[in-house]
Formats: structure tokens, C-alpha cells, sequence
């Protein structure tokens, strides 16, 4: 994994814009990291690498945010299982050809899908970030 020091949310903004580079129709990022630590920032800065002018929002409440079938945005926390999200229709957004940012997926790991890729944010200061990815 490599690692990126972002020192701001807006380098953290700017960091997921690039990173969005290098996926494809079809990818799941699993994103991890705590409350607070800067996961909703990332998506942002991924959608507009993607080009979506959107308002990113947490999809904590609705489970899930669809960005005209370009990005997926899942929020698992509120599950407990995988089950869950197959009886939800979650997870055949992971084959619906957008690329799938999940958040919390440590509750659904029984339904994701083979090669995800994993970007861990962890909080080192109050705007600091360390962020591994590959």
C-alpha cells in the first residue's frame, strides 16, 4: 500500500480527485476509517474526479447515494450483516457498472464483491490525515 499525508480536507479533496483517476467502470474502493476521520471528504474529491457536479452527501440514513450510475456512495453502518444488504438490493449496485465507494464495509464483507480496492484514513491531527490506498 502506499501512503498519501494530506493536511487539510481540501488535500484530502484533492487527493481522492486523482485517485479517481486510476478506477474503472466497475470498482468497489472499500474506504475505512473512524467517525470524523474524513471518508465523506474523499468521496467529494472523488466524484469530482469523476466528473459529477453533485452535492456529495453521507448516505448514513438512506444507506446508499446514486450519482447518475457513475458512483455508488454506501454507508454500512447501520447493518449488520450481509444479508442485510442483499435483502436491501444493495448489492446489485456492485455490478451495475459505476464505481462503488463503500464506508463501513467491515458489517458486509460476506457480499463484496472480489478485488476491491481499500483506501484507510486515519486521523493524525485535527485537519491531518494519513491515507493509504492502492
Amino acid at each position: 500500500m502506499a501512503v498519501f499525508y494530506s493536511d487539510s480536507p481540501e488535500s484530502t479533496a484533492r487527493f481522492a480527485e486523482k485517485y479517481a483517476q486510476s478506477l474503472k467502470a466497475g470498482d468497489t474502493v472499500l474506504l475505512h476509517g473512524g467517525l470524523g476521520a474524513g471518508k465523506t471528504q474523499f468521496c467529494k474529491g472523488l466524484a469530482k474526479g469523476l466528473g459529477i457536479e453533485d452535492e456529495i452527501l453521507s448516505p448514513t440514513y438512506a444507506y446508499m447515494n446514486d450519482y447518475s450510475g457513475k458512483l455508488y456512495h454506501f454507508d454500512f453502518y447501520r447493518l449488520s450483516d450481509g444479508a442485510q444488504a442483499e435483502a436491501l438490493g444493495l448489492t446489485d449496485y456492485f455490478y451495475a457498472g459505476g464505481i462503488c465507494v463503500v464506508e463501513w464495509y467491515e458489517n458486509c464483507l460476506s457480499v463484496l464483491p472480489a478485488n476491491c480496492r481499500t483506501v484507510r484514513i486515519k486521523k493524525t491531527g485535527e485537519n491531518t490525515r494519513e491515507i493509504e490506498y492502492e
